[in-house]
């Protein structure tokens, strides 16, 4: 079955060359393409894309908040963020909303179609400069959390392991010896455990242990 993907994005030209795009390449489907977040709040539950491809600054409700409401709706939904912003306040507002990948306007065809499997695989595409932005981040001094981490066993930790070294969960399958079904049902009991909803929160939480 094709990859089904709904476009919101205010820059028409922008919004129509992206649709193009998706609905010429085979694999694809384009969904859907709407111009503001109120559009998108209405008509994404609806139509239940894979992957949503979100401008940040949108007019009225920006991108971020967006998805925030979005993912409540819509949790198997995928969102990449496509903008031309790359401080470091967009991209963690984003990826705290329940943004798995972050991707700039530039990034080309190739980069923009691979991204939409990789996030359907169950990766978080960014490009190399936004990566480098989030592993500083993690490596900032935190003070150590008063409570005990939750306890995860010991081929949980190894999944979250992979996990933030940015394996996808096929790849995670193969290297454990385990199915991919298996792979999903120990991420969604970390996600339980650290009382997390998405794979960066985890890994957050996971790397500042």
């Amino acid at each position: 079955m094709p990859i089904k993907v709904t476009i919101v994005e205010d820059n028409e030209k922008l919004r129509e060359t992206l649709a193009r795009v998706i609905g010429r390449t085979e694999g694809f489907e384009c969904v859907g393409s709407f111009a503001s977040a109120e559009d998108a709040l209405r008509a994404v539950p609806q139509i239940k894309p894979d992957v949503v491809l979100m401008d940040i600054n949108l007019p009225g409700l920006n991108g971020v908040e967006c998805v925030r409401r979005l993912k409540e709706q819509c949790p198997e939904t995928q969102f990449i963020m496509l903008t031309v912003y790359e401080d470091t306040d967009n991209i963690f507002n984003a990826l705290a909303a329940g943004a798995t990948g972050y991707l700039l306007k530039r990034s080309t065809r190739t980069e923009l179609l691979q991204a939409i499997r990789d996030v359907v695989q169950g990766g978080s595409p960014m490009t190399t400069h936004i990566a480098r932005k989030v592993v500083q981040s993690f490596q900032k001094p935190v003070p150590k959390p008063t409570e005990p981490a939750a306890e995860l066993s010991p081929r949980e930790r190894e999944v979250l392991d992979l996990l933030a070294q940015g394996f996808l969960y096929k790849e995670i399958a193969e290297k454990l010896g385990i199915s991919y079904e298996t792979v999903h049902t120990h991420i969604r009991r970390i996600y339980e455990k650290l009382q997390v909803r998405t794979r960066t929160e985890a890994v957050a939480k996971f790397l500042r242990r």
